[in-house]
């Protein structure tokens, strides 16, 4: 199982240019951690409440209460889905006009 979730997450590493030292560009990469782990997160979320919502309408049995519910929490997962989406393609289109990639987290140090 630990080695499907490492193949899934390429965390970079937080040990500075010599290995062994943290610098200020292993902030960079956990920067990039967290941003990735938030994504991931807010998938399997997406995926938990479509999966609730779908047996709470199936599982309802008529009762009006519950299928409001279930009604409300498919609403949310799929109003959920569309701001993923559109955040995502929001940072693309900024991409494409700039020409700088938005998407990746560059942390430049010059001295």
């Amino acid at each position: 199982m630990e080695q499907l979730f490492a193949a899934v997450v390429e965390w970079q590493g937080l040990a500075g240019p010599d290995g062994d030292v943290a610098t200020i560009g292993s902030l960079a990469s956990l920067i990039t951690n967290i941003i990735n782990a938030v994504v991931m997160l807010s998938g399997v979320v997406l995926f938990v409440m479509l999966l609730s919502g779908g047996m709470s309408y199936l599982l309802s049995g008529g009762d009006q209460k519950k299928l409001e519910k279930a009604k409300g929490t498919l609403t949310g997962a799929f109003i959920g889905l569309l701001v993923i989406v559109s955040g995502y393609l929001i940072l693309k289109l900024i991409s494409v006009i700039t020409g700088v990639d938005v998407t990746q987290f560059v942390l430049e140090i010059t001295s």
